[in-house]
């Protein structure tokens, strides 16, 4: 067991260079995001493959893959003879992402989920989510790919996401594929407290789309622009950005994850393709 993400990644690392070919990792977004950034800055995504066992707080990459991360003795099956599919990652400043990359309001709920010490799990997310639907002021992003431009907006948030899921109960990015080699850019406009509260709530069903504040589009790379260099989480894990100016890219393929190829009960028909 590690605690420092430094200690994972260091970890992971050791083991490429002894030759493992299967890591499994036990934790949640974090956890499995720092292995799979030791497998893939090593050069070892063709020869080493990631296994997840579901055991942090919303592992929201658990819910979009058909892997079975809530049964360690299927898990351990897999790494041993299993299969696996290669799926996409996002990236960002050098470091790569998982599941989803997000600004504004999710680092602001972030920021408040570390300070939160009497709830886990799912209810840990909704209840920072709910404080800072009034507290939060948003904060202004250029977003710039090849097909479009937005400038000059103010966003309550903005979510590049890999997979579906995000912040242990929202399907932030429905249509999200692990394999098109595309991102979805999911960028939502500031908005009153009580519309705050409607988008929310749909985001839960995943209907969030349907508002006017909501904006999104599928692209393989975009430049975003900002004020000053910003925080922002990547697979739930906290940084500050060494610039205002961000690349974000997909990088198709790049990992092979250990994955069930019949359905995984509870998996809520979670695919990864």
């Amino acid at each position: 067991m590690t605690t420092p993400q430094d200690s994972e990644y260091a970890l992971a690392r050791r083991a490429i260079g002894e030759g493992f070919t299967t890591l499994v990792a036990v934790g949640g977004d974090g956890t499995w995001s720092n292995v799979a950034n030791a497998i893939l800055h090593a050069g070892a995504g063709a020869d080493v493959r990631l296994g997840i066992i579901a055991a942090g707080t919303g592992n929201d990459f658990a819910k979009s893959v058909n892997a079975p991360a809530h049964d360690a003795a299927r898990t351990a099956q897999l790494a041993v003879a299993g299969p696996d599919r290669r799926i996409d990652v996002g990236r960002v400043e050098g470091r790569f992402f998982l599941n989803a990359l997000g600004f504004g309001f999710d680092v602001a709920v972030i920021e408040d989920v570390s300070r939160i010490r009497w709830l886990r799990g799912d209810a840990l997310y909704v209840y920072s989510a709910l404080r800072q639907l009034r507290a939060y002021r948003g904060v202004q992003i250029d977003v710039r790919s090849a097909a479009r431009a937005r400038s000059g907006s103010t966003h309550l948030m903005l979510v590049i996401a890999n997979a579906r899921r995000f912040g242990g109960t929202f399907l932030i990015a429905p249509r999200a594929s692990l394999s098109d080699g595309l991102l979805d850019v999911v960028a939502i406009g500031d908005a009153s407290t009580m519309r705050r509260l409607q988008l929310f709530a749909a985001a839960v069903r995943g209907t969030h789309r349907r508002f006017a504040e909501v904006d999104v589009e599928q692209t393989p790379a975009l430049q975003l622009h900002f004020a000053a260099p910003p925080a922002y989480e990547a697979d739930g894990e906290y940084h500050c950005a060494a610039s205002a100016s961000l690349k974000v890219d997909c990088v198709p393929g790049a990992l092979r994850l250990v994955v069930a190829f019949e359905p995984v009960p509870g998996s809520g028909g979670g695919v990864v393709v």
